[in-house]
């Protein structure tokens, strides 16, 4: 579903007089349907920034992205036109980023509702899931109709992995999920990306968490080396 090719990133510092910065160069990877690869490496290696050329927060300055769209055309997320990766967004690829920016004076609850009925679900129903997501990942009642300005950081991503799952994307890109979960809530979260998962969406995914890592990935490719290495192999805990 997803190939990535020979990609890289330099970062301009315009402010310092043009200096360029190498984010990373020549990655190459690929997931599928119903399988989760995990990027790897130590920090500094450009394992987020590689997730936001392919959500295309940034532009990768070479290589492509092939993504399988869900009418079968085949995209280049790396050149495809701002309104396309817009309506991709919106309709087939999510993402979790490590900081949640949340709406002000807008509920949680309404937070989930409205990326469904902005595709059409009824309200109702719309309502119905975001209520039992909610329950799942352990937010009460009591924040439903608060604003999630006033949530602990943990409540936040909570609520922040639920937005992007809500709608079932068909890729999800995932950075540091799990980073501010405690341990009870850290589970439930896993088994709600592996049911997604299962359900045939392919994710690529940043994680310094072991053993979020080792329950939801399939492969790994580590930054450093520059390939596919075991997911139980130890160097990997470096950071």
């Amino acid at each position: 579903m997803l190939k990535v090719k020979n990609l890289s990133k330099n970062f301009t510092m315009y402010i310092r007089g043009g200096v360029v910065i190498p984010g990373f160069a020549g990655v190459s990877f690929e997931t599928s349907a119903g399988s989760l690869l995990a990027l790897t490496g130590p920090s500094g290696t450009g394992k987020s920034s590689l997730l936001k050329c392919v959500y295309r927060t940034y532009l990768p300055s070479a290589g492509k992205i092939l993504y399988t769209a869900k009418n079968g055309s085949t995209v280049d997320l790396a050149a495809a036109g701002d309104w396309e990766i817009l309506s991709l967004r919106r309709g087939e690829i999510g993402y979790v980023s490590q900081f949640f920016r949340v709406m002000p004076r807008v509920s949680a609850l309404e937070t989930l509702i409205e990326p469904l009925t902005s595709r059409g679900v009824d309200h109702e129903e719309a309502l119905d899931r975001a209520r039992s997501m909610l329950s799942q990942a352990g937010l009460g009642k009591t924040l439903w109709n608060m604003y999630p300005s006033t949530f602990s950081g943990g409540e936040k991503q909570r609520l922040n992995i639920l937005h992007a799952i809500i709608t079932k994307p068909r890729l999800l890109l995932l950075d540091e999920p799990t980073a501010s979960l405690d341990k009870g809530y850290k589970e439930r979260i896993m088994e709600m990306i592996l049911a997604l998962k299962a359900e045939g969406a392919a994710m690529v995914g940043v994680f310094h968490d072991h053993d979020a890592l080792r329950a939801l990935s399939d492969r790994r490719y580590d930054l450093q080396k520059g390939g596919y290495c075991d997911v139980d192999e130890e160097e990997l805990f470096s950071t």
